[in-house]
């Protein structure tokens, strides 16, 4: 059996993510994330590095939802999967890759980095949507 990624999707995932992390570290969380980690911003960083940081963000994005694509499609020869509803493959989806991936290293940036729970909350929140907002996506567009 082959998988049939569509590689729209993957961009939609990847650019939605991309919004939302801007979104998320800038006017929602950005001061208690920036606390937490101890930055201090005088003003906007310089153009290359800003440029550079969009950049690397968003092919990390667009890896994401590359691989989360692959992973729901190889869910989806699982006996049982088309009949789940799609508010249950998303969930499923989103709830697991998250748990089973970003938790754990969200936890262990708070036991052997010494970072905050605070710090784990906001990241650990954010992981979490861009999971859902990834499986919703990739699950309504393949």
């Amino acid at each position: 059996m082959e998988l049939q990624i569509n590689y729209v999707a993957v961009l939609v995932a990847a650019f939605a993510n991309f919004i939302f992390s801007a979104l998320w570290y800038t006017p929602l969380f950005g001061k208690a994330w920036a606390k937490e980690l101890g930055i201090t911003a005088s003003g906007p960083p310089p153009a290359a590095a800003f440029a550079k940081a969009l950049i690397v963000g968003f092919v990390g994005q667009f890896l994401m939802a590359y691989v989360f694509a692959h992973n729901n499609m190889a869910w989806s020869f699982v006996p049982g999967m088309a009949e789940m509803p799609v508010a249950g493959k998303i969930i499923s989806a989103a709830v697991f890759t998250w748990l089973g991936f970003y938790v754990p290293a969200d936890l262990d940036r708070v036991m052997w980095e010494g970072k905050s729970w605070k710090l784990f909350a906001i990241n650990t929140g954010y992981h979490l949507g861009i999971t859902l907002i990834g499986a919703t996506i990739l699950i309504l567009m393949m």
